[in-house]
């Protein structure tokens, strides 16, 4: 059996900072301890992007320090609140793939693993695959038509029917293009809205882990209306991970809370609301 565990939405900020009035570092601090203590017999951590919450050189060298931490090999992709150039400058240059950007491939206990890289800060909240990733993903798949698949990054593929739908990845139907040419894509998971889901898009099945900063309860979409106006209630937890069993039947996605805080954000933490 294959297990592995993700990580998302970390926005460690820099020393003597905090993030909406969360201390980001010592949330990920936990959820290494509860990963290393709980899960020590994980194959590998994937770190799902928003590693950072500004993209600072500052943040990314204390995120380096904190995940070095982890009893288990690490991945790490990108989200919409990184800056490539500056997390290649402390990580090293040589974690970028071929496409330029932060995608792996990982072949493990008949799976393969597929890690995308769907960062791309000047479009404000949403993501982008780019076509050379696109292309990159085909070529993935078709060397693995003998096993299933699991894919893994930062932004959803599909609308929610909430106040987020606009920051979503850019032509997800390009992506569900690609991957519908593999006839056995077990799980499609994300992070990026603070929130867990689950459902399907034309056949392929996907989930979203809340992630390690603050979780967001949506208000949703109704059948006789738009989704309603105003800020989203914001708690500050819990701080959650997920955790990928695969065998040769099934794909489980657990979801799992390191930190099991709930209280309601003061909405003056969020001067953008």
């Amino acid at each position: 059996m294959l297990k592995f565990i993700i990580l998302s939405d970390l926005h460690i900020v820099p020393e003597g900072k905090l993030s909406h009035g969360l201390d980001t570092l010592d949330r990920l601090t936990q959820a290494v301890g509860y990963v290393n203590e709980t899960h020590g017999d994980a194959d590998f951590v994937i770190c799902a992007g928003d590693l950072a919450d500004h993209g600072e050189a500052a943040a990314y060298k204390r995120l380096k320090t904190e995940i070095e931490r982890l009893n288990t090999p690490t991945y790490l992709t990108l989200g919409n609140h990184d800056d490539r150039p500056t997390f290649l400058d402390i990580f090293g240059s040589d974690l970028a793939s071929e496409t330029g950007n932060l995608d792996h491939v990982i072949d493990a206990e008949g799976y393969r693993v597929i890690v995308l890289d769907s960062s791309e800060p000047e479009l404000m909240g949403s993501g982008r695959l780019s076509k050379a990733q696109l292309d990159w993903l085909a070529g993935q798949l078709d060397r693995a038509m003998d096993r299933p698949v699991v894919i893994v990054l930062h932004h959803n593929i599909t609308k929610f029917h909430v106040q987020t739908d606009f920051i979503i990845l850019e032509e997800p139907e390009a992506l569900i293009d690609v991957v519908s040419r593999h006839p056995d894509v077990r799980q499609v998971i994300s992070g990026h809205v603070h929130m867990t889901t689950a459902g399907t898009v034309r056949g392929i099945p996907f989930c979203t882990l809340g992630g390690g900063h603050y979780s967001i309860e949506p208000m949703l979409e109704s059948r006789s209306g738009p989704v309603p106006g105003g800020p989203v209630p914001r708690r500050e937890g819990p701080g959650q991970l997920a955790v990928v069993l695969c065998d040769e039947a099934s794909v489980v996605v657990h979801m799992e809370n390191f930190l099991d805080r709930h209280l309601v954000l003061a909405p003056d933490l969020f001067g953008w609301s």
